[in-house]
């Protein structure tokens, strides 16, 4: 009548084992969740604030991330860098993947100059592939 735990040869006792599965599943949703929201809190977290334009193109899969915020701090994927740190890094992107992409995100209020100075760097250490991001503006 009652159940028992003891191991009998029909193979018809409890099932006493844990299914991991579903608990991997999850974990993996929320890998996935945490990748994707990443780099829009990144971005808020600096203050940066881009500007807008009717029309805008994707992003490639290898890009290398430079922020510069109004101040003219730049950020290499979230992390204040010097111009030479810059270079070097650009450089050592090169020469992993050539075909690594640059996208520039600069807060609308940056000055041209700090903007240009950071394009300069990426450009000098053979990177010569990048974007500027912008957001997309609601007006055609």
């Amino acid at each position: 009548m009652a159940a028992s735990l003891q191991d009998d040869s029909s193979g018809a006792g409890p099932i006493a084992d844990i299914n991991v599965t579903p608990f991997v599943d999850v974990v993996l949703v929320l890998l996935v969740i945490f990748m994707v929201t990443a780099p829009a809190l990144l971005k808020e977290s600096i203050g940066i604030q881009l500007p807008k334009a009717s029309v805008s193109d994707t992003v490639a899969p290898d890009t290398f991330g430079i922020a510069i915020n109004r101040e003219g701090q730049i950020y290499l994927n979230g992390n204040p860098v010097t111009p030479e740190d810059l270079f070097q890094a650009a450089q050592a992107a090169v020469q992993k993947n050539p075909n690594t992409q640059a996208i520039v995100s600069a807060d609308q209020d940056a000055r041209h100059g700090d903007v240009t100075t950071a394009i300069d760097r990426i450009k000098s250490a053979g990177l010569s592939r990048f974007a500027i991001q912008i957001e997309r503006s609601s007006q055609r």
